[in-house]
């Protein structure tokens, strides 16, 4: 059905895809503060990051299957009622566990940019289509730039509750505004949700990473912890299992076959991994005490603003990967961007005197993540045929959001071993040796790029296109 105001439902689909930069930017920075706020010890306080981005893993398919028919207005709404819950929760004074519980909640936001660009293919014509899609994702990486320093500021004013009090007015507004404006979509057979995939990648994601999480807790020894691992092991090989054999998977694990599209799977993984360890730790160093010998003692709004250069640059890492796609192909695109990373974890290991180096290393890293995630989708549409695009580019973007929640706890608990057992902020040792993580899983992802296959010369040029 076709929008009475075009210009309306443009303005609003942004809007949405505000709405997930908004998600995004109530992350990372604010992490000490909410330790500080509730008491909690960092690495508890992480899961306000983790907990989100995990969330985000599962519901992306899911959300994407649920509108993926006649009732996306009806989904787009739901979502954003649970995002406006979820900020609610998170802005109340009633403990970590609370907090953590409506960060889950916004996390279920995260699925709603596919179903925003979703609508405005079916809903707007021509190049307003074309142009709506393009302004979405500009939206989402431009959003969490500007959001990151915004939402310190908020936070630095007012307090970490009222920054989430701010992020539910945000998603309020655009459940209003969405209300009034998304049309129905026209009558179309909706897809069956797989309810038991969604829940085995759930609990198979979430007991891996509270394992990985509580290693410093519990001990690298302990039977709980180990017990923990394996058994998420198992669940997680049960849902390979089941959605290799099931008709309509939640995730159709049959698309990353054959070596072009299982190289673009692993890297989104593993760029997404080395992405999270940065995002996660450049926050915790700016604000830790100068006394303490391994921080700047920054405020928030300053530990928002070192995130801005990486997103600036990520903008001009995209445009960069597409120079070097046209110039020396698009398999160069990623192993390169995978080393420019890695340059970034180096100067991180290397360089951490003054502020401006802080500043200088999310800005290379910013360039090395804009050029992967720019290279991906073309990559993902070279490896499958036409009538799969959909499904493997979802693929790609659970398995981007798995390595995000899994880099966000491994900074956590790579910090936390590093961290006094008095409490306190981590040594300078703890930021080295993620330095050294870094490099090394940046350097296997350069080497898993490099050896990515050639794609068939019609899906390159329909790639290209």
């Amino acid at each position: 059905m076709a929008p009475r105001s075009p210009r309306a439902l443009v303005a609003t689909l942004v809007f949405v895809g505000t709405v997930v930069a908004v998600i995004s930017s109530l992350g990372a920075p604010l992490v000490p503060a909410v330790a500080a706020a509730t008491g909690a010890a960092l690495p508890d306080a992480q899961w306000s990051l983790t907990v989100t981005l995990l969330v985000g893993a599962v519901a992306t398919p899911v959300v994407g299957r649920l509108g993926d028919g006649p009732q996306r207005r009806r989904v787009v709404l739901a979502v954003l009622a649970v995002v406006t819950l979820g900020g609610v929760l998170a802005a109340l004074p009633l403990g970590l566990g609370w907090l953590v519980a409506g960060r889950a909640l916004q996390g279920v936001g995260l699925g709603l940019t596919p179903l925003a660009i979703a609508t405005a293919r079916e809903a707007l014509a021509g190049e307003r289509s074309r142009s709506t899609i393009a302004a979405l994702s500009v939206t989402v990486v431009s959003g969490m730039g500007l959001g990151y320093p915004l939402a310190g500021l908020v936070a630095e004013v007012g307090g970490v509750h009222t920054a989430f009090w701010a992020g539910a007015g945000v998603s309020a507004a655009a459940l209003v505004a969405a209300a009034a404006v998304l049309p129905t979509p026209a009558a179309a057979r909706g897809r069956r949700l797989d309810v038991v995939g969604a829940l085995l990648l759930g609990a198979g994601l979430g007991g891996l990473l509270l394992a990985l999480a509580e290693v410093e807790t519990w001990g690298p020894a302990s039977p709980l912890l180990w017990a923990l691992a394996a058994a998420s092991l198992v669940v997680l090989a049960l849902w390979v299992a089941w959605e290799l054999r099931t008709a309509e998977p939640l995730v159709d694990l049959r698309l990353a076959r054959g070596r072009v599209a299982l190289t673009a799977h692993s890297a989104a993984l593993l760029v997404g991994l080395s992405n999270y360890l940065l995002l996660a730790a450049v926050p915790v160093i700016a604000q830790a005490p100068r006394a303490e010998g391994a921080g700047f003692g920054t405020s928030i709004v300053v530990a928002g603003l070192a995130l801005l250069p990486f997103s600036a640059a990520s903008v001009v890492g995209g445009r960069l990967a597409r120079v070097v796609a046209d110039r020396a192909g698009q398999t160069r695109v990623l192993p390169l961007a995978a080393l420019a990373q890695g340059g970034a974890f180096v100067l991180f290991g290397l360089l951490r005197t003054d502020l401006w180096q802080l500043f200088a290393v999310m800005a290379v890293a910013g360039l090395g993540v804009g050029a992967a995630f720019a290279a991906l989708p073309a990559l993902v549409v070279a490896a499958v045929p036409p009538s799969e695009t959909g499904s493997a580019t979802s693929l790609n973007q659970v398995l981007r959001y798995v390595g995000f929640s899994v880099g966000s706890v491994l900074a956590a608990t790579v910090l936390a071993a590093a961290t006094p057992a008095g409490g306190g902020s981590p040594a300078a040792g703890g930021y080295t040796a993620l330095a050294v993580v870094g490099v090394g899983i940046c350097l296997l992802t350069a080497v898993v790029t490099g050896l990515t296959g050639r794609p068939a010369p019609a899906r390159e040029a329909a790639a290209a296109r």
